[in-house]
């Protein structure tokens, strides 16, 4: 038996998410789903990346959602291009089995706008947006929200640290005014987001708090090594060697480092290739297609780069700089050992970072394996 049926998940989607191997709800599922189910007001989910938000709220909007009303009846706002294409599938997978098509449209910058205004001429039930680009189609008045009841933000705390601030403002001011209801996931809760929560969601919005020790897959094996930073490419370089053809993800905790690293890496022979805000779309769409389709084992990402990349079969993740905010270490880690398969994450720390990783160990309640350096 799926256990979604329990949290009132009607049988159209079960198929879909048996097929998917989404058989246990995660805890923030078991406490959104029931709640946006039977009222679907104003609602506040503070859970970090990999928990499983996005069948959290897709599936109460999916049962919401009225297939024979051809026009836009929820919005979701996420932060990358590549988190709105991942939610888009993710609902579309969900779909497989539904008694009617229910049609969701992914909108971003990057895209010529013509080309997704066109396709938003055709029936579309769900919109996935980022800010920026929803705000033009506002502007141009080349979408319809009228009949929208239900607008998400995902990942909100990256909208505001990308500087998104002002257009999700202006987009709740819009659906507010709607009277629609808003319900938002974030894995913290910096002091302009709750500046939005007090602005433009009820006072009695309903919360839920996933805390931090159920987050950690326990697939993943954690490591660390005490490499000097003289030594520390050296030190890589051997480690991708003996890694022969497993696929990792190498992360940076800045654009500079990132493209230095790929520069480094590349001088020594080794295929890598790196993704971070400098980089054109055209250039990162490229990336992605070589590291998605194997031609690429070893890719290099900045924190908010890496948002919304959902790669299958990553053997490792290898935190090259550690991240400055302890819930990146999670959404990194949690990119390997996915559908149940094994998978290790490994920080190469210099000495005088010791300290960093009992506080990850602390406040994450995981324990690090010390390695020897290769």
């Amino acid at each position: 038996m799926n256990n979604f049926q329990e949290l009132g998940i009607e049988n159209q989607f079960i198929q879909a998410l048996t097929e998917n191997n989404i058989i246990t709800p995660t805890e923030i599922q078991q406490k959104a789903i029931p709640f946006l189910l039977a009222t679907g007001t104003d609602f506040i989910g503070q859970a970090q990346t990999g928990t499983g938000k996005t069948a959290a709220y897709g599936l109460p909007i999916l049962q919401h959602v009225n297939p024979d009303l051809k026009q836009i009846q929820a919005l979701v706002i996420s932060p990358t291009r590549e988190l709105a294409q991942q939610i888009a599938k993710q609902l579309f997978k969900f779909t497989k089995y539904a008694d009617k098509k229910i049609f969701t449209e992914a909108v971003y910058g990057g895209e010529k706008i013509d080309v997704q205004i066109g396709k938003l001429r055709r029936p579309t039930h769900i919109v996935v947006s980022t800010p920026g680009r929803l705000i033009d189609l506002l502007e141009r008045n080349a979408i319809n929200l009228e009949n929208v009841k239900t607008v998400v933000l995902d990942e909100a705390d990256e909208m505001l640290s990308m500087g998104f601030k002002a257009d999700v403002d202006k987009i709740l001011g819009y659906t507010n005014s709607k009277k629609c209801n808003t319900w938002l996931f974030s894995a913290t809760m910096p002091g302009a987001l709750k500046e939005i929560i007090e602005q433009f969601l009820a006072e009695d919005a309903f919360k839920v708090e996933i805390s931090k020790e159920h987050i950690v897959n326990q697939a993943i094996a954690h490591q660390y090594l005490i490499a000097d930073i003289k030594d520390k490419v050296n030190v890589l370089s051997r480690f991708l060697t003996q890694q022969e053809d497993r696929r990792g993800i190498i992360f940076c905790r800045t654009k500079a480092g990132a493209q230095t690293l790929e520069k480094q890496l590349k001088a020594k022979n080794i295929s890598a290739e790196a993704i971070h805000g400098d980089l054109g779309q055209r250039d990162r769409d490229r990336v992605m297609r070589l590291f998605k389709s194997k031609r690429l084992q070893i890719l290099i990402a900045t924190d908010i780069s890496a948002r919304g990349i959902d790669v299958d079969n990553l053997a490792y993740v290898l935190h090259y700089q550690l991240p400055d905010q302890l819930e990146y270490y999670t959404h990194r880690s949690g990119r390997t050992a996915r559908a149940g398969k094994q998978g290790f994450s490994i920080a190469f720390v210099a000495p005088s970072e010791l300290s960093k990783i009992n506080d990850i160990e602390r406040e994450l309640k995981i324990s690090f394996e010390k390695v020897d350096a290769i």
